[in-house]
């Protein structure tokens, strides 16, 4: 975790300047990127397959756009600020009036200086995104309008990293990678994915597991209609988004509501102060992985939700916005739910008649009379809740001990023979 804030920080910002959709050339970079630090595969999906309900769009890309007055200045220009533009715009190369060219300008209603995020993914259109003093400020008059874009037949990309564990269960991690300059929402979750992976990558895993860096909405569609086969083998996953913020941390239930991402969410989450709250068909990607023909156990990490947080979809939503020391909790908090589902398990006291003497096995100290500090006590949890009904998480979550002081006592007790694995 040494200086984790520091470089989940740094990669946003060498990401942030790039322009992205849920297809395109600017995907495909912040892909690129994330692959020099870990083991990323990038998949391509031509435009016009069927996913389920969906179909992949053309391909978006854009060189250029600007609104420019007769004599060539550039007073709504892309280059400055690429929320200028409404994402998958249409090719325009005309000349309009200011009123002609007014219903195609869009503004944020809540602060007179923030540019809004639009989209028109699925529908042709075309559009420009204007603080409201940038409105204001354009005289009655004649504009040259241009949106340098071209939508073709090409392709929708995704990168998923695969990490194998011992066995045959798996464990998926998500973000969405669509969005343009937008630091928080959802540069922070792709960041923190990423270097959630790196750590995963160096530790031994008992559950394989399966990163995606996928297009919002249409990108988990495209995975889960390629991918069936696989999702028998999922026991948990988690969606990434909005962890840069310094609102609470959030995490929101699966549909299922007692899976054991839930409540390994629930539990460390609760226990850091922060938010628990039920599942609902809205928000990011967790809502295609809990689709009832799926009902996939999928819960989401986050802390301001969408919608939450000063400056949601608007140009308010930069760097500024972004606090190393609240993406380094939110990693802690990403880790530690991984570790509560990796090392979870149920286990059956050998010696369940009375307690065993743990002194001369060297597990309790050898003078009496104090209160047990939380490793003695731990012990004494174990011991007496192991009748191969109690799991681990269980026995944290009713002793009101850590996870990790649980899984500690259980391994002692492994080792000193008195505790073995349920069947």
């Amino acid at each position: 975790m040494d200086g984790a804030g520091r470089r989940m920080y740094e990669l946003m910002r060498e990401l942030y300047p790039l322009c992205r959709s849920i297809t395109g050339d600017g995907v495909r970079a912040t892909l690129r990127t994330i692959a020099a630090r870990i083991p990323l595969e990038l998949h391509e999906v031509p435009s016009g397959t069927r996913v389920l309900d969906w179909t992949v769009p053309e391909e978006w890309n854009i060189r250029d756009a600007y609104i420019a007055t007769g004599d060539g200045r550039r007073v709504v220009d892309f280059q400055s600020c690429n929320l200028h533009v409404v994402s998958y715009s249409e090719p325009v190369r005309a000349t309009m009036t200011l009123d002609d060219l007014r219903p195609r300008l869009h503004t944020d209603p809540r602060d007179p200086d923030w540019i809004p995020y639009r989209t028109s993914y699925y529908t042709r259109s075309w559009g420009f995104c204007v603080s409201r003093r940038q409105l204001d400020s354009l005289r009655p008059g004649v504009y040259d309008v241009v949106v340098d874009s071209t939508l073709e037949p090409g392709a929708l990309t995704y990168g998923e990293c695969y990490l194998p564990g011992e066995g045959e269960t798996e464990v998926l991690l998500t973000t969405h990678v669509c969005h343009p300059s937008l630091a928080n929402d959802n540069l922070s979750g792709i960041a923190l994915l990423a270097e959630l992976g790196a750590a995963l990558a160096k530790r031994p895993r008992r559950h394989s597991y399966r990163l995606l860096f996928i297009p919002g909405t249409i990108g988990s569609i495209v995975w889960l209609a390629r991918n069936e086969d696989k999702l028998s083998a999922i026991i948990a996953g988690l969606v990434v988004a909005c962890v840069g913020d310094a609102g609470p941390l959030t995490y929101k239930r699966s549909r299922r509501g007692d899976a054991l991402i839930d409540r390994a969410g629930g539990y460390v989450v609760g226990r850091s102060g922060g938010r628990v709250l039920d599942f609902v068909p809205w928000g990011w990607d967790e809502r295609q992985f809990n689709s009832p023909g799926f009902d996939l156990p999928v819960g989401c990490l986050a802390r301001s939700l969408e919608g939450e947080f000063p400056g949601y979809h608007s140009s308010a939503d930069d760097l500024a916005s972004i606090r190393p020391d609240c993406l380094e909790e939110s990693l802690r908090a990403a880790l530690a739910i991984v570790e509560v589902v990796e090392q979870d398990g149920v286990y059956l006291n050998l010696s369940p008649k009375g307690e065993p003497q743990l002194g001369r096995r060297g597990l309790y100290r050898s003078t009496g009379g104090d209160a047990p500090d939380d490793d003695q006590l731990a012990l004494l949890w174990v011991l007496n809740q192991s009748d191969g009904r109690h799991s681990l998480l269980e026995i944290a979550e009713r002793s009101r001990l850590p996870f990790a002081t649980i899984r500690r006592a259980a391994d002692a007790l492994l080792d000193a023979g008195l505790l073995a694995q349920a069947t």
